[in-house]
């Protein structure tokens, strides 16, 4: 018998799972559960975008791309990040990858050195840590805290700067928390960059979802600044193309030609199908975008007008489609409160620990899930913090 302990790598073998994934699957496994637990839109893909893709497949134009991705596609990815004020070049500062997650793990791939340092922005989506940890890095956690709307506070940052810190994972609108930064919150975080070494990779997947009249800002647009960040962005959330996996890595020349190479060897390019359906999402699909974001603003109001009325202090969301709810009243920990939640009640939720050790007291609930999903399971809840007497009366 082969010993396939002793095969694996051991930075494999000790990389914890998916904590979100785990809820999923014990959702799964029980019937009649209302599952919150993934990130997913429910809208479908807009009609034209499907429609593109369709007929690239009716006419048989299924072949490879460029490695980069299709130059019309490229074109049109820089034409609309000047919304955001970003000015990239897309023959030489951009290429598209196997949704956001892949140019993530390039970026890591093609900047870490063992023992560098990765500071990683705390609560945040689970594959940061886990990707720095495979390729040797030392992971020092950020955490951010809700009375300072989970933004990173600059005394924060220099708190954790070092020598030998390579890379600042900057996660915002943020997955869990909904927290957001601000231009000047930014300013202030690029104040204590400058004079470093020191690159951010600034995950901006939900740069499309903000609410309340504000504009993402990135942190690329700031001056002195697009020369050490790599903005990582895709089209599952704007296009509600989760399934289609296509994203794009932004930032300077002499990076992404070197991160382009390990895309050559490891992907060689991303699907056809999917850049055709982004590509007339990006020249035709503005309205889809802006009626998703309001509906999801409707879904934001009443899902946290709910949790506080309840009894569960949540921070407002100002972007994406999570919230975060403080469960400390239930006096559970987060994984207790959460299990007991789909045991008893059927509703599955996140604990807030599986986004960092910053998120034990809290639990994450996605609302993008119809208004129909959302009204029952928060009956349930509410029901559940009754039953335990943690509800308001």
């Amino acid at each position: 018998m082969l010993d396939y302990e002793k095969l694996l790598a051991k930075r494999v073998r000790e990389i914890p799972p998916s904590g979100i994934r785990r809820f999923f699957t014990l959702a799964a496994e029980q019937p009649d559960v209302i599952s919150l637990s993934v990130g997913e839109p429910d809208f479908p893909t807009p009609a034209a975008a499907r429609a593109a893709a369709v007929d690239l497949i009716e006419n048989g134009s299924t072949r490879y791309t460029a490695n980069a991705g299709m130059t019309e596609l490229r074109e049109e990815v820089a034409r609309y990040l000047t919304r955001f004020d970003l000015h990239y070049d897309p023959m030489t500062e951009l290429f598209l990858t196997v949704g956001g997650s892949e140019a993530i793990d390039i970026a890591m791939r093609a900047l870490i050195e063992p023992d560098d340092e990765v500071i990683v922005v705390e609560p945040c989506f689970v594959c940061y840590a886990p990707l720095a940890e495979m390729y040797h890095a030392k992971v020092v956690h950020l955490a951010t805290k809700a009375e300072n709307g989970f933004a990173v506070t600059p005394e924060e940052l220099r708190a954790v700067l070092t020598e030998k810190t390579k890379l600042l994972v900057l996660p915002f609108p943020s997955n869990p928390t909904g927290g957001i930064m601000t231009r000047e919150q930014l300013e202030a975080i690029a104040e204590v960059l400058r004079g470093t070494n020191v690159i951010v990779l600034s995950d901006e997947i939900y740069a499309e979802l903000t609410y309340n009249g504000l504009l993402h800002a990135s942190i690329a647009a700031i001056e002195g600044m697009r020369e050490r960040t790599l903005v990582v962005s895709g089209f599952s959330k704007m296009f509600a193309m989760t399934g289609w996996r296509l994203g794009y890595l932004c930032g300077p020349a002499p990076l992404l030609s070197q991160m382009l190479k390990i895309h050559q060897y490891a992907i060689m390019c991303a699907p056809t199908m999917s850049q055709v359906a982004a590509l007339e999402g990006l020249r035709s699909c503005r309205e889809d975008i802006d009626r998703m974001r309001e509906e999801y603003d409707f879904r934001r109001r009443m899902v946290v007008g709910r949790l506080n009325a309840m009894g569960l202090d949540t921070f407002e969301p100002r972007g994406a489609f999570y919230c975060f709810p403080c469960i400390r009243s239930s006096g559970m920990t987060s994984e207790e409160f959460c299990l007991h939640l789909l045991r008893e009640k059927g509703v599955a939720i996140v604990p807030g620990s599986a986004f960092g050790e910053s998120g034990e007291g809290f639990a994450r609930i996605a609302y993008s899930y119809s208004r129909e999903h959302l009204e029952t399971a928060l009956d349930r809840i509410e029901a559940f913090l009754r039953e335990i007497g943690a509800a308001h009366a």
